[in-house]
């Protein structure tokens, strides 16, 4: 039998921690969030590895290093309510339930929202709502959210989803541009988003995050 708890604790100390990512709620909630639990049975043996793992359908799971750097850009508190698109089975919704004070997860596979909604009842996690729905179109009715994060690939953000986000707020994008990408951090400031660069990863473009084609004559 598959010792997770040991792999967690080595997915946290040669994956988390040596990209600088030391804050405490961070590190606490990825060693105590079972990975394993929000995946198939196929992928339960591969949950720790240090790459995204694939769901079908242009969907992974982000690896590890991504999403607490993400995290930690972000710098979640706990008064905050959070909006996190393209949960799949929920681990990213699970780990930042740990540190926000409400999580709206967004799924708009019918399998996958469904099996999130389970392992959130088994695991006691009561302050993540799953949304089902078209990821580009967000949560409108449960914002306007202090911080938006995108589990995939953007080539294009949805003016639905920045429009969503408070003024004050920030948003954490994987911006794919051709092979290369980069994660920036979004401030909304007077109804509009100023970007910094935080670091470079890599993902698939979610459904309804591309770039509209341009048709020349």
């Amino acid at each position: 039998m598959a010792d997770f708890a040991l792999r967690r604790r080595m997915m946290v100390d040669t994956q988390v921690r040596p990209s600088d990512v030391t804050k405490f709620p961070i590190i606490d909630a990825m060693l105590k969030v079972e990975r394993e639990a929000f995946l198939p049975d196929a992928l339960r043996e591969a949950a720790y590895s240090s790459e995204n793992l694939d769901l079908g359908e242009k969907r992974v799971l982000l690896e590890p290093r991504t999403l607490a750097k993400i995290l930690d850009a972000l710098n979640i508190s706990g008064d905050q309510l959070v909006l996190d698109i393209g949960c799949a089975y929920g681990y990213s919704s699970a780990v930042v339930a740990r540190m926000a004070q409400a999580v709206v997860a967004v799924e708009e596979d019918t399998a996958m929202a469904a099996e999130a909604q389970s392992v959130f009842v088994e695991s006691g996690t009561d302050n993540v709502i799953v949304h089902e729905g078209p990821l580009a179109d967000g949560a409108e009715e449960h914002g306007p959210y202090d911080l938006i994060l995108i589990q995939g690939g953007v080539e294009q953000l949805p003016d639905a989803i920045a429009d969503q986000l408070k003024d004050g707020g920030r948003i954490a994008c994987l911006f794919m541009e051709d092979a290369l990408g980069i994660v920036r951090i979004g401030y909304k400031t007077g109804g509009t988003l100023s970007w910094r660069f935080d670091f470079n990863a890599s993902a698939p473009v979610l459904p309804g995050f591309e770039k509209e084609a341009v048709f020349a004559l």
